[in-house]
């Protein structure tokens, strides 16, 4: 393993920067992959145009296989919320951005299910 190349790339892409994880199930199980993908051009397209590639509300996406839900899909989970999203298809991708991770307010009409990570123990673990 070459951990200064590692850390060197993750610098680069600014981990460690990021407010905000997006992962988004591309299908092909939930979703047909030309719709996941759709959506995954699009989150990336609106994650730009919003500002959120750096700053206060930066938000860092991964386009994945599968996140095991497998209906209704594309599936989309946000993190640190752990909000996680049915029917995130091009055409709701906008609304996600824009209300979720533009002000903070998931779009509680494509809530699945919550799951947020425990900052506080997520801190101590650290030190």
């Amino acid at each position: 393993m070459n951990r200064e190349k590692l850390q060197e790339n993750a610098a680069k892409l600014g981990i460690g920067k990021y407010s905000r994880h997006v992962l988004l199930c591309t299908g092909p199980t939930c979703c047909t992959e030309k719709e996941g993908l759709e959506a995954w051009e699009e989150l990336k397209k609106q994650i730009k145009e919003q500002g959120l590639t750096s700053g206060e509300n930066a938000c860092y996406r991964t386009k994945v296989g599968c996140l095991r839900l497998c209906e209704s899909g594309p599936i989309a989970t946000v993190y640190p919320e752990g909000i996680w999203y049915a029917s995130m298809t091009k055409e709701n991708i906008g609304a996600l951005v824009e209300s979720h991770l533009v002000n903070g307010k998931p779009l509680e009409d494509l809530v699945i299910t919550k799951n947020p990570l425990p900052r506080d123990q997520a801190s101590s673990k650290e030190s």
